[in-house]
């Protein structure tokens, strides 16, 4: 047992007395001061508390002249729970039921002898883990994922207003739109760090600027964690986007009008893979392929009839609207005949991939494109992987050739993101949003509704309701929103109606698995659809579906 103790000038010789008692019990660490001279007690409670938030210490003890002031600073710190105790039932309550773990003692307020004993208690007492105390703890740290921002409260309001209703948002509503997720508060507590400081043009070692130490180890844990979490040989963390990363690649390999062939976005590509309207379609010559009219699934035998006639210098893969598995050895072999690059944006599918709920494209693709947030649960943001041979005249391409000071503060949060993949907990997660939209895919299903493709491989689905309730997607998209389910209007392959209204509704379970929803959850949802859409305007029906849905999201909070 490590305990991790400290006092301001006030409180210096009851800590020295309590010091000399533990030491037989547990390896006591003094903090400090080492003498009677003015001093100022946060700088001693911030050492302690940050000791026990990191887990270096499985205990604290401050002490000054009230133990007040101590408790204030330590608990300043997140995971710190700082009690001030006068009394040995007050150390046992305050463990067992609030799961303190930072001692405050008053040195004016109790003696020496006394307060070895409350500090002999408070070490000695078990934290209570029935569901009352640990839910009030939950509750306690959880401070309605307000405390990080709490100081805009006061500094300016209205900002702070948009963060609390988006979070109110987020808590009460239930989140299906297939490329959204929710991340960890360590992976926004590194994309709000104060690495958003640091101009840092280049790469680690080689910057424009000095001062950047702090940041060249961010960066590399980022793009070393990358690496080791997809089996990449090289990773360049620093693009902004999606679309960045893809501009990266682009810009990496071939030049302006040459031919790239690429999923067409109304069968459910993105607009950075070519559509007219974005820098891809505008700058090279871009020939789409299409999904099979009768299955609706990528046809691989016509994809390479039409790569041999096309001769495309790139032959992309990858969508933002595609619920099938997709074959990237089918695809190798393809651009092995056709000699031409392999790139895959797998910015959908790659927290499938980290967690093994997807053939990774990696071992086959010259270039794999992604985006940090949707599956993978991270910070806003994207990223390439590569091999080795394509490193150089990738990071060029980045830096300098589009891009200046990469957001280090986010790369950051990356990082974070690709250590949480590396537990065994996230393998998991992968396969039950996988599990997650299959059940949800066939209830709607069978309350005869056309599912695109007739089913889902990965984490998402797509539902002709124009065929199946002669409701445009906009219409039902609305209509869901008024019962608080979220999701988009999505044009479906060979599509009919307008980009702006479309035929379909794209669903993805990503963020409701992230809420620690599962198979029985899928299936009041996936009914709750279909009742809104069965009765599209039948505002009582939306109520309904609206308060049930609140009376669910309130087991599942958001993280």
């Amino acid at each position: 047992m490590n305990i991790a103790i400290g006092s301001d000038h006030g409180g210096v010789e009851l800590k020295a007395a309590l010091v000399n008692a533990l030491a037989g019990a547990a390896k006591v660490v003094d903090m400090g001061p080492a003498d009677k001279a003015s001093c100022d007690y946060p700088d001693y409670a911030a050492k302690v508390a940050k000791a026990v938030a990191s887990g270096e210490a499985d205990f604290g003890i401050l002490v000054c002249r009230s133990g007040i002031g101590m408790s204030m600073a330590a608990n300043r710190f997140q995971n710190v729970r700082a009690a001030v105790c006068q009394t040995t039932d007050a150390a046992t309550i305050t463990r067992q039921h609030n799961g303190a773990n930072v001692l405050c003692l008053g040195a004016d307020v109790v003696s020496p002898s006394y307060a070895v004993e409350i500090a002999k208690a408070f070490i000695a007492t078990p934290v209570d883990e029935s569901e009352r105390h640990a839910r009030r703890r939950w509750k306690l740290e959880r401070a309605e994922r307000l405390s990080d921002c709490s100081g805009l409260m006061r500094e300016d309001p209205e900002v702070f207003a948009t963060i609390e209703a988006q979070t109110k948002q987020e808590d009460a509503e239930i989140n299906l739109i297939a490329s959204e997720n929710t991340s960890s508060r360590a992976c926004r507590e590194a994309a709000g760090s104060v690495l958003m400081n640091k101009y840092a043009e280049g790469y680690p070692g080689k910057r424009w600027y000095s001062g950047c130490l702090p940041v060249d180890a961010a960066e590399e844990l980022a793009r070393k964690r990358a690496c080791e979490l997809f089996g990449a040989e090289h990773a360049n963390v620093q693009p902004h986007c999606g679309s960045a990363a893809n501009m990266a690649v682009y810009f990496a390999t071939i030049k302006p009008g040459d031919t790239i062939m690429s999923m067409s976005l109304d069968q459910g590509g993105h607009l950075s893979h070519g559509s007219s309207v974005n820098f891809s379609g505008k700058i090279y010559n871009i020939v789409p392929y299409t999904v099979d009219p009768k299955t609706e699934m990528l046809d691989y035998d016509a994809m390479e009839r039409q790569a041999m006639e096309v001769k495309p210098k790139i032959l992309l893969t990858g969508a933002s609207a595609y619920p099938r598995t997709i074959d990237f050895r089918r695809i190798r072999e393809i651009c092995d005949k056709v000699g031409c690059i392999m790139m895959v944006d797998m910015a959908h599918i790659a927290g499938l991939v980290a967690g093994g709920a997807h053939p990774s494209p990696v071992p086959y693709a010259d270039f794999v494109t992604t985006t940090t947030h949707k599956t993978l649960g991270g910070p806003r943001g994207g990223m390439v992987l590569c091999k080795e041979k394509w490193a150089k005249a990738l990071d060029s391409a980045v830096f300098p050739g589009m891009q200046g000071g990469p957001l280090e503060n986010i790369i950051a949060a990356k990082a974070v993101v690709f250590r949480e993949w590396m537990s065994d907990a996230k393998k998991g997660y992968a396969q039950q949003v996988v599990k997650n939209c299959q059940v949800m895919c066939k209830t709607v299903q069978d309350r005869g509704y056309r599912i695109v493709s007739g089913g889902t491989d990965n984490h998402l689905f797509l539902v002709d309701v124009k065929k199946s309730k002669g409701i445009t997607g906009k219409e039902a998209a609305a209509a869901l929103d008024a019962a608080g389910i979220i999701v988009n209007k999505n044009t479906i392959p060979y599509d009919t109606e307008s980009p702006f209204k479309t035929s379909g509704i794209r669903v993805g379970t990503a963020s409701a698995t992230t809420r620690g929803m599962r198979e029985a959850e899928m299936i009041k949802i996936g009914t709750w659809i279909a009742d809104v859409l069965d009765n599209i305007a039948d505002t009582t029906v939306q109520e309904r579906v609206k308060r049930e849905a609140a009376a669910l999201v309130a087991n599942f909070p958001v993280p």
